[in-house]
């Protein structure tokens, strides 16, 4: 995917249209409310308001504006009853649910080292202090 940069990564080089490709998909489904929604789907089917409930944070509309995109790209099903007022449920598609794997090992290892990332960034910005020669005695 990187010219020039391909160790560990011999026979998986991407061409520039597969990298356009994999960047639309990664920043859909890649997004904070995206991944939080998944994830709450993946537990089950939901209504509107019990989503909004589950994702914190979230506005109305950019609920509205996620699901409604990952209804298009085919991850969510949504299921309108014909009673008054409509009862609306959202659920992973079974393409959806394929998300859930690679989602759920992106958030094992984020978990597993979040503390070593954590060590990284405070190492790197102590060194960023030395070279600027704001360190204090």
């Amino acid at each position: 995917m990187f010219p020039g940069n391909n160790e560990g990564t011999k026979g998986q080089l991407h061409s520039d249209e597969d990298c356009v490709s994999i960047n639309e998909v990664l920043n859909r489904v890649g997004d904070k409310w995206s991944l939080q929604v998944i994830s709450q789907l993946g537990e089950g089917t939901l209504r509107f308001t019990e989503l909004k409930r589950s994702v914190d944070g979230i506005s109305q509309r950019m609920l509205t504006l996620t699901l409604r995109q990952l209804e298009r790209d085919g991850l969510v099903k949504r299921t309108v009853y014909p009673t008054v007022p409509p009862k609306v449920e959202y659920t992973l598609s079974d393409f959806g649910r394929s998300i859930l794997i690679p989602v759920t090992a992106l958030a094992d290892w984020a978990l597993t080292y979040r503390t070593d990332i954590q060590a990284a960034r405070e190492a790197f910005d102590r060194r960023q202090l030395e070279v600027s020669g704001t360190t204090r005695s």
